[in-house]
């Protein structure tokens, strides 16, 4: 857990990040799910039995600057994350989270929603 905070706090807007590369297909994923508008995949470190993400295609650097014109694709993103929990089992239920900056524990700036389940979640 220290080395995802070590990460938030070192992690900086702008530049080439990893889910630019993942979308370009430049970095190998576990892809669940793709569309023209986003991307699911599993966690390369899952903090549950079930972990993916779903990130947009537009770079969206983090939560606090998406635009009024974000808003369908920012839904979207959550309706792509019900369908692929429902894909992989997740019946009993799930939990969406979005991390916003360094304290919030975001370490890549790339908006993304993280979708776990698979285990009760407290």
């Amino acid at each position: 857990m220290a080395d995802e905070i070590a990460k938030a706090q070192a992690a900086r807007p702008g530049g080439n990040t990893t889910f630019g590369k993942i979308i370009r297909k430049e970095i190998p994923s576990q892809i669940i799910l793709e569309d023209d508008q986003c991307l699911a995949f599993h966690d390369i470190s899952p903090q549950a039995p079930t972990h993916f993400l779903v990130i947009p295609k537009k770079p969206i650097s983090q939560i606090s600057v998406a635009e009024e014109d974000d808003e369908s694709l920012l839904g979207h993103l959550m309706i792509v994350g019900k369908k692929c929990a429902a894909d992989l089992g997740l019946k009993k239920g799930y939990r969406m989270v979005v991390n916003e900056s360094s304290d919030g524990g975001q370490s890549v700036c790339h908006v993304h929603l993280h979708i776990l389940g698979g285990r009760q979640m407290n």
